[in-house]
């Protein structure tokens, strides 16, 4: 056999790889991500009524590809109005941009872990009382929800967590309870 000849020949049972394929779409992505944007404006964010409520998303990876370790959005409450319920791996940072509610946290335990995570939520919550210009932390998995105490302004609140849960494999978000305002997808 000559020099090289094995390259004529793929050996049985072996795919066929696909390697410089794939340091061509590596090239293109990078050559993407030098051309995007450092800054989100605001006609590139996207608004949503979902289950938690009404979003403005200002951090996703889907809004800009430099974007992969944070989302963050502006949650608005209608007056006298609340958010879902959920509970979320990642721990979540607020910013209470306007107005004045309370949040009510609920401890979340490991009851059970083997295929999936059970978990044993507390029957009593926490309250926290905010305004604006306050932070609140919402530990790892604790369920919460948000509460808007005026009854003429909304409350906007500036929301942001990590995405590593997500990158890592174990992203479990579950929605307890729609916001009223929602109306299903």
């Amino acid at each position: 056999m000559k020099p090289y000849d094995e390259s004529r020949t793929q050996p049985a049972g072996r795919a066929e790889a696909a390697f410089y394929a794939q340091d061509l779409a590596s090239a293109r992505e990078q050559r993407r991500l030098r051309s995007a944007p450092h800054i989100i404006r605001a006609e590139d964010q996207v608004t949503e009524d979902c289950a938690q409520g009404l979003l403005t998303h200002i951090a996703h990876p889907d809004l800009n590809p430099h974007v992969f370790d944070i989302d963050a959005y502006v949650q608005e409450l209608p007056p006298d109005g609340r958010s879902g319920r959920h509970r979320h791996m990642a721990e979540e940072f607020v910013f209470i941009l306007e107005g004045r509610g309370y949040s009510l946290h609920w401890d979340v335990d490991l009851a059970e872990m083997g295929e999936t995570f059970n978990w044993r939520v507390a029957d009593a919550p926490t309250r926290y009382d905010w305004e604006a210009t306050d932070w609140m932390f919402i530990p790892v998995n604790t369920v919460h929800q948000h509460f808007n105490l005026d009854g003429d302004a909304p409350v906007r609140l500036l929301s942001a967590t990590s995405r590593v849960f997500k990158w890592l494999g174990c992203h479990d978000l579950e929605q307890l309870e729609a916001a009223p305002t929602y109306r299903g997808y």
